[in-house]
């Protein structure tokens, strides 16, 4: 799979072929934006080339219209994958090296976003919380932080461990904790989702152990 930025060469081989094949390229970028490469031929018709830059992350679509012998539509459609990180939305509370860290293991390639996507989830728990924050919504007593950090890895681990990040796989059941909400499986050895409110065990028991003068969640233990 190409990345945004690659420099590439198209190309099309046509049969049959003579003299009179011609090969026009009609490029579309992933935002509609349209491109007519200059096409050129070095063996009589047979295979057609262009230059091609892709300069944005998506499905391009590159459309060979092909006259003469050989005429034909030839249209192929090229995935171009981002730079890792780009265009990510949203705050993490946790570092890659953090994770690392707490896995004592090389994180997943994709682990800044998974722990955007987890802050995420981490916030719709905390909908109603209190904790002291800057400008930004960030927390900044450094017990909170760590709590934080420590929990947003927990929910990547989490992931990790039962393969589903989306929480789809099991029938849950609800268990209010205050404004904090985890749910489980009816069958014991069913994985607890992520989001809308829930969290997995070890993430919860983060932020359960920081003094309620920090963290004001109105939650109580909930046995497992």
């Amino acid at each position: 799979m190409p990345d945004v930025g690659d420099v590439v060469t198209a190309r099309l081989t046509v049969a049959p072929y003579d003299s009179s094949t011609s090969a026009v390229l009609v490029v579309t970028a992933p935002d509609g934006t349209l491109s007519t490469p200059v096409t050129s031929t070095v063996d009589g018709g047979q295979t057609w080339t262009a230059p091609l830059t892709y300069t944005a992350a998506g499905v391009w679509l590159l459309r060979w219209t092909v006259t003469g012998t050989g005429a034909s539509v030839e249209n192929q459609q090229i995935a171009v994958a981002p730079t890792p990180g780009a265009g990510l939305t949203g705050h993490s509370y946790a570092t890659t090296t953090q994770l690392a860290n707490q896995l004592q293991a090389a994180p997943p390639l994709d682990a800044a976003r998974q722990l955007v996507d987890a802050s995420k989830a981490l916030d719709d728990a905390l909908l109603t919380a209190v904790y002291d924050t800057d400008s930004a919504g960030m927390p900044t007593d450094p017990d909170v932080q760590a709590a934080f950090a420590e929990a947003v890895c927990d929910i990547v681990d989490w992931w990790d461990e039962t393969g589903d990040e989306l929480g789809v796989d099991s029938d849950w059941q609800s268990v209010s904790a205050g404004p904090v909400s985890m749910s489980r499986g009816s069958n014991s050895n069913s994985a607890q989702p992520v989001g809308n409110g829930h969290l997995p065990p070890r993430a919860a028991a983060a932020l359960r152990r920081l003094p309620p003068e920090k963290l004001r969640l109105g939650m109580v233990a909930t046995p497992w």
